[in-house]
């Protein structure tokens, strides 16, 4: 097992963010974690990231505990945030940014910097002529893209998708999915998939943990959360989804 999270539980102002929050993430897994804004997913994800404290309970990942109480966490868990423009310099060209992490662990061969940015430019679908541009240049698939690539310079395990596709057009959300799933492919990645369209959700997803107030309230394969919902909220969560046909066209293509 990568991850185990133990009976997390948040406050922010006497109120109870997560509430006993447990679930387990395999090696090569990708595990959703799906429900409406404010429900605590994105709380979560920075307690495991560390950047937020939690209050109690255990995370436990490649067999260590993690996330004690101001420490940072593995550099083996890197995240991927909704806007792209959160990870990118703006004043900086593509290049810079994708040699700062190369810089930051001290390593000076250019070389090997220069062939390891540029196999995962390849990787992506992105020509070597992106690290000519800044970010305001590109497209937001393609700032996502970059978003990506950053994170894993540090070589992650685990990656952490926040709502990484929700801010893209149709094309834009099935390139990037695309892209993640070809990762998990070729790198071996485990991820946390979290989003708030259970569609999303379902053609990505192992597994899918449904969270409602900062509870897991059910749990299932993404055949199971579909065809046989548990829980009134998820059972809300799939009458409400929109349809949209071109939609559905792109994810089907993935």
């Amino acid at each position: 097992m990568l991850l185990k999270v133990k009976n997390i539980n948040k406050f922010y102002d006497n109120k109870h963010v997560l509430k006993d929050v447990s679930f387990e993430i395999k090696k090569g897994e990708i595990y959703g974690l799906v429900g409406e804004s404010g429900c605590g997913k994105s709380t979560t994800a920075k307690i495991l990231i560390g950047l937020t404290d939690k209050d109690n309970g255990e995370v436990i990942f490649n067999n260590k505990t993690m996330c004690q109480k101001g420490a940072r966490t593995s550099k083996q868990i890197q995240m991927v945030f909704q806007d792209p423009n959160s990870s990118l310099n703006p004043m900086k060209n593509i290049k810079w940014i994708l040699e700062e992490p190369f810089k930051l662990h001290k390593i000076k061969d250019k070389k090997f910097i220069s062939n390891k940015i540029l196999e995962m430019l390849d990787m992506a679908n992105l020509s070597s002529d992106v690290l000519k541009k800044h970010p305001y240049e590109m497209s937001g698939g393609q700032k996502q893209k970059i978003a990506i690539i950053l994170a894993l310079l540090s070589n992650p395990t685990l990656l952490i998708a926040d709502e990484a596709v929700s801010s893209l057009d149709l094309s834009g959300q099935a390139s990037i999915l695309n892209f993640f799933k070809k990762l998990q492919q070729e790198l071996k990645l485990s991820y946390l998939f979290i989003s708030h369209d259970l569609r999303v959700v379902y053609h990505m997803c192992d597994r899918i943990g449904v969270m409602r107030h900062g509870e897991i309230v059910e749990e299932g394969t993404p055949e199971e959360i579909y065809s046989n919902p548990k829980h009134e909220y998820t059972k809300a969560l799939l009458r409400a989804l929109p349809s949209s046909p071109e939609f559905m066209k792109e994810l089907n293509s993935i």
